[in-house]
Protein backbone atom coordinates (compact mmCIF):
# COMPACT_ATOMS: atom_id res chain seq x y z
CA UNK A 1 0.00 0.00 0.00
CA UNK A 2 1.03 3.54 -0.85
CA UNK A 3 1.52 6.37 1.47
CA UNK A 4 1.34 9.55 -0.08
CA UNK A 5 2.06 12.71 1.66
CA UNK A 6 -0.76 14.97 2.41
CA UNK A 7 0.86 18.09 4.30
CA UNK A 8 2.16 20.96 3.36
CA UNK A 9 5.48 20.88 1.00
CA UNK A 10 8.66 21.23 3.18
CA UNK A 11 10.17 24.84 2.33
CA UNK A 12 13.88 24.92 3.08
CA UNK A 13 15.34 28.65 3.55
CA UNK A 14 18.94 29.21 3.55
CA UNK A 15 20.31 30.71 6.72
CA UNK A 16 23.83 30.94 6.15
CA UNK A 17 26.54 31.71 3.30
CA UNK A 18 27.01 34.40 0.42
CA UNK A 19 23.88 34.98 -1.60
CA UNK A 20 23.02 37.05 -4.12
CA UNK A 21 19.49 38.29 -4.23
CA UNK A 22 18.61 34.52 -2.05
CA UNK A 23 20.81 32.52 -4.55
CA UNK A 24 23.96 31.37 -3.02
CA UNK A 25 27.42 32.43 -4.83
CA UNK A 26 28.19 28.47 -5.31
CA UNK A 27 24.96 28.20 -8.45
CA UNK A 28 26.09 31.60 -9.65
CA UNK A 29 29.58 30.51 -10.25
CA UNK A 30 28.64 26.90 -11.37
CA UNK A 31 25.69 28.25 -14.14
CA UNK A 32 28.37 31.05 -15.29
CA UNK A 33 30.72 28.12 -15.99
CA UNK A 34 27.93 26.39 -17.79
CA UNK A 35 27.24 29.06 -19.77
CA UNK A 36 30.79 29.79 -20.74
CA UNK A 37 31.16 25.93 -21.80
CA UNK A 38 28.63 25.79 -23.93
CA UNK A 39 29.80 29.23 -25.74
CA UNK A 40 32.16 27.07 -27.22
CA UNK A 41 29.19 25.31 -29.34
CA UNK A 42 27.82 26.52 -31.95
CA UNK A 43 24.50 26.02 -33.35
CA UNK A 44 24.06 27.62 -36.16
CA UNK A 45 25.22 30.44 -38.90
CA UNK A 46 24.13 33.99 -38.31
CA UNK A 47 22.53 35.36 -41.37
CA UNK A 48 23.99 39.18 -42.08
CA UNK A 49 27.27 38.77 -39.84
CA UNK A 50 28.27 35.41 -40.84
CA UNK A 51 29.23 34.08 -37.15
CA UNK A 52 27.67 31.23 -35.17
CA UNK A 53 25.87 31.48 -32.46
CA UNK A 54 26.04 29.69 -29.45
CA UNK A 55 24.75 26.91 -27.89
CA UNK A 56 24.62 28.86 -24.73
CA UNK A 57 21.49 31.18 -26.15
CA UNK A 58 19.34 27.96 -25.36
CA UNK A 59 20.05 28.17 -21.92
CA UNK A 60 20.04 32.02 -21.19
CA UNK A 61 16.16 31.58 -19.62
CA UNK A 62 16.64 28.22 -17.77
CA UNK A 63 19.16 30.20 -15.64
CA UNK A 64 16.48 33.23 -14.88
CA UNK A 65 14.20 30.20 -13.45
CA UNK A 66 16.65 28.56 -11.58
CA UNK A 67 18.75 31.72 -9.97
CA UNK A 68 15.55 34.39 -10.06
CA UNK A 69 16.29 37.59 -12.31
CA UNK A 70 19.11 39.36 -10.77
CA UNK A 71 21.07 36.14 -10.02
CA UNK A 72 20.25 34.53 -13.38
CA UNK A 73 21.14 37.82 -15.21
CA UNK A 74 24.97 37.95 -13.07
CA UNK A 75 25.47 34.57 -14.02
CA UNK A 76 24.84 34.47 -17.62
CA UNK A 77 26.54 37.76 -18.54
CA UNK A 78 29.44 36.30 -16.34
CA UNK A 79 29.70 33.40 -18.53
CA UNK A 80 29.01 35.09 -21.94
CA UNK A 81 31.58 37.84 -21.38
CA UNK A 82 34.40 34.73 -20.30
CA UNK A 83 32.85 32.94 -23.58
CA UNK A 84 33.89 36.37 -25.80
CA UNK A 85 37.41 35.33 -24.95
CA UNK A 86 37.63 31.67 -24.48
CA UNK A 87 34.67 31.13 -28.16
CA UNK A 88 35.24 34.12 -30.16
CA UNK A 89 33.93 32.17 -33.14
CA UNK A 90 30.39 32.23 -31.69
CA UNK A 91 30.85 35.97 -30.97
CA UNK A 92 29.60 38.52 -33.24
CA UNK A 93 29.57 41.84 -31.46
CA UNK A 94 31.10 41.57 -27.86
CA UNK A 95 28.55 43.66 -25.87
CA UNK A 96 25.95 42.43 -27.57
CA UNK A 97 26.27 38.72 -26.72
CA UNK A 98 26.56 39.66 -23.07
CA UNK A 99 23.37 42.44 -23.00
CA UNK A 100 21.42 39.41 -24.75
CA UNK A 101 22.38 36.92 -22.06
CA UNK A 102 21.75 39.69 -19.09
CA UNK A 103 18.37 40.09 -20.75
CA UNK A 104 17.54 36.62 -21.19
CA UNK A 105 17.98 35.29 -18.01
CA UNK A 106 16.73 38.95 -16.86
CA UNK A 107 13.24 37.95 -18.16
CA UNK A 108 12.96 34.76 -17.48
CA UNK A 109 13.03 35.37 -13.96
CA UNK A 110 10.47 38.15 -13.99
CA UNK A 111 7.97 35.63 -15.03
CA UNK A 112 7.26 34.83 -11.54
CA UNK A 113 3.58 35.06 -11.21
CA UNK A 114 3.83 35.60 -7.05
CA UNK A 115 5.95 37.86 -4.78
CA UNK A 116 7.20 41.85 -5.08
CA UNK A 117 8.19 41.17 -8.56
CA UNK A 118 5.04 39.86 -10.36
CA UNK A 119 4.58 43.33 -11.82
CA UNK A 120 7.76 43.82 -13.32
CA UNK A 121 7.12 42.29 -16.53
CA UNK A 122 5.17 45.39 -17.11
CA UNK A 123 7.92 47.92 -17.78
CA UNK A 124 10.02 45.32 -19.03
CA UNK A 125 7.45 45.10 -22.12
CA UNK A 126 7.51 48.09 -22.68
CA UNK A 127 11.34 48.23 -22.82
CA UNK A 128 11.08 45.55 -25.22
CA UNK A 129 8.38 47.23 -27.64
CA UNK A 130 10.91 50.44 -27.64
CA UNK A 131 13.65 47.67 -28.54
CA UNK A 132 11.74 46.17 -31.44
CA UNK A 133 10.44 49.64 -32.42
CA UNK A 134 14.28 50.73 -33.65
CA UNK A 135 15.11 47.81 -34.57
CA UNK A 136 12.15 47.44 -37.29
CA UNK A 137 12.23 51.70 -37.23
CA UNK A 138 15.69 51.46 -38.68
CA UNK A 139 14.98 48.67 -41.26
CA UNK A 140 12.02 50.65 -42.91
CA UNK A 141 12.84 53.76 -42.48
CA UNK A 142 16.27 54.33 -42.63
CA UNK A 143 17.56 51.04 -44.99
CA UNK A 144 13.80 51.08 -46.95
CA UNK A 145 13.31 47.15 -46.42
CA UNK A 146 9.72 46.44 -46.79
CA UNK A 147 7.33 46.50 -43.92
CA UNK A 148 6.61 42.72 -45.06
CA UNK A 149 9.96 41.54 -44.98
CA UNK A 150 10.50 42.95 -42.07
CA UNK A 151 7.90 40.93 -40.09
CA UNK A 152 9.33 37.78 -41.96
CA UNK A 153 12.60 38.16 -41.03
CA UNK A 154 11.64 39.21 -37.34
CA UNK A 155 8.81 36.33 -36.78
CA UNK A 156 10.61 34.71 -33.45
CA UNK A 157 11.03 38.80 -31.97
CA UNK A 158 7.61 40.16 -32.44
CA UNK A 159 6.10 36.24 -31.41
CA UNK A 160 7.81 36.24 -28.23
CA UNK A 161 7.43 39.48 -26.91
CA UNK A 162 3.22 39.25 -28.33
CA UNK A 163 3.75 35.46 -26.09
CA UNK A 164 5.60 37.67 -23.19
CA UNK A 165 2.70 40.19 -23.03
CA UNK A 166 -0.26 37.84 -23.25
CA UNK A 167 -1.02 35.39 -20.00
CA UNK A 168 0.75 32.84 -22.21
CA UNK A 169 3.83 34.23 -20.03
CA UNK A 170 2.08 32.88 -16.47
CA UNK A 171 1.05 29.87 -17.96
CA UNK A 172 5.04 28.98 -19.12
CA UNK A 173 5.97 29.99 -15.30
CA UNK A 174 3.25 27.81 -13.68
CA UNK A 175 4.02 25.04 -15.84
CA UNK A 176 8.01 25.22 -14.75
CA UNK A 177 6.65 25.46 -11.27
CA UNK A 178 4.71 22.08 -11.55
CA UNK A 179 5.17 18.60 -10.21
CA UNK A 180 4.65 16.41 -14.01
CA UNK A 181 7.98 16.89 -15.52
CA UNK A 182 5.91 16.72 -18.63
CA UNK A 183 4.31 20.21 -17.69
CA UNK A 184 7.59 21.32 -17.06
CA UNK A 185 8.97 20.28 -20.26
CA UNK A 186 6.55 21.86 -22.10
CA UNK A 187 6.59 25.13 -19.94
CA UNK A 188 10.40 25.16 -20.66
CA UNK A 189 9.94 25.06 -24.54
CA UNK A 190 7.44 27.63 -24.48
CA UNK A 191 9.02 30.29 -22.22
CA UNK A 192 12.27 29.15 -24.28
CA UNK A 193 10.50 30.65 -27.30
CA UNK A 194 9.37 33.98 -25.68
CA UNK A 195 12.59 34.50 -23.61
CA UNK A 196 15.06 33.63 -25.95
CA UNK A 197 13.60 35.50 -28.48
CA UNK A 198 13.77 38.80 -26.75
CA UNK A 199 16.95 37.81 -25.66
CA UNK A 200 17.59 37.59 -29.79
CA UNK A 201 16.09 41.14 -30.09
CA UNK A 202 18.42 42.84 -27.82
CA UNK A 203 21.83 41.02 -29.17
CA UNK A 204 19.85 41.83 -32.66
CA UNK A 205 19.21 45.42 -32.32
CA UNK A 206 22.67 46.06 -31.38
CA UNK A 207 23.88 44.17 -34.50
CA UNK A 208 21.47 45.42 -36.79
CA UNK A 209 22.74 49.09 -36.05
CA UNK A 210 26.52 47.73 -36.82
CA UNK A 211 25.87 45.73 -39.78
CA UNK A 212 22.60 47.17 -41.61
CA UNK A 213 22.07 43.94 -43.39
CA UNK A 214 19.74 44.62 -46.79
CA UNK A 215 15.86 43.07 -47.24
CA UNK A 216 17.39 40.27 -48.92
CA UNK A 217 19.11 38.98 -45.49
CA UNK A 218 15.62 39.92 -43.66
CA UNK A 219 13.67 37.75 -46.66
CA UNK A 220 16.50 34.38 -46.25
CA UNK A 221 15.62 34.48 -42.21
CA UNK A 222 11.77 34.39 -42.84
CA UNK A 223 12.49 30.76 -43.26
CA UNK A 224 16.07 29.96 -41.12
CA UNK A 225 15.09 32.00 -38.32
CA UNK A 226 12.29 29.86 -36.36
CA UNK A 227 14.55 26.28 -37.41
CA UNK A 228 17.34 28.31 -35.27
CA UNK A 229 15.11 29.04 -32.53
CA UNK A 230 13.53 25.82 -32.45
CA UNK A 231 16.97 24.21 -31.72
CA UNK A 232 17.38 27.36 -28.98
CA UNK A 233 13.74 25.31 -27.78
CA UNK A 234 15.32 21.98 -27.39
CA UNK A 235 18.14 22.73 -26.15
CA UNK A 236 16.77 24.75 -23.11
CA UNK A 237 13.81 21.81 -22.77
CA UNK A 238 15.98 18.89 -22.77
CA UNK A 239 18.91 20.27 -20.50
CA UNK A 240 16.32 22.20 -18.03
CA UNK A 241 13.82 18.97 -18.00
CA UNK A 242 17.06 16.79 -16.91
CA UNK A 243 18.38 19.92 -14.54
CA UNK A 244 15.02 20.79 -12.79
CA UNK A 245 14.28 17.07 -12.27
CA UNK A 246 17.91 16.57 -10.55
CA UNK A 247 17.86 19.17 -8.54
CA UNK A 248 14.22 17.88 -6.95
CA UNK A 249 15.29 14.37 -6.94
CA UNK A 250 18.52 15.88 -4.56
CA UNK A 251 16.66 18.68 -2.86
CA UNK A 252 19.13 21.30 -3.18
CA UNK A 253 18.24 24.20 -1.40
CA UNK A 254 16.26 26.44 -3.79
CA UNK A 255 17.11 30.02 -4.59
CA UNK A 256 14.75 32.56 -3.33
CA UNK A 257 13.72 33.62 -6.50
CA UNK A 258 13.39 30.61 -8.41
CA UNK A 259 10.50 29.65 -10.09
CA UNK A 260 10.90 26.08 -10.83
Amino acid sequence: MSISPTGEERKVKLLGGATVDGAPIAYIIVLAAVVTGLALIPLSVVLGSGKSFPMSQGIYPLVGWLLGSIAGALASGVGALLGIFIAPHTTTVPVATVLGAIMGSFTAGVMATTGPRKNWWLPLSVLFCIIYGLYGGRAVLQNGVRVSALLLGSFINWSALLLFILPTRSLAARWIGHQDLRQVASGLFLGTWMVAGLAHLTSAVIVYFVVNWPEAVWLAMAPLAPLEHLARCVVGTVIGTGVIAGLRAIGLVKPTAAIY
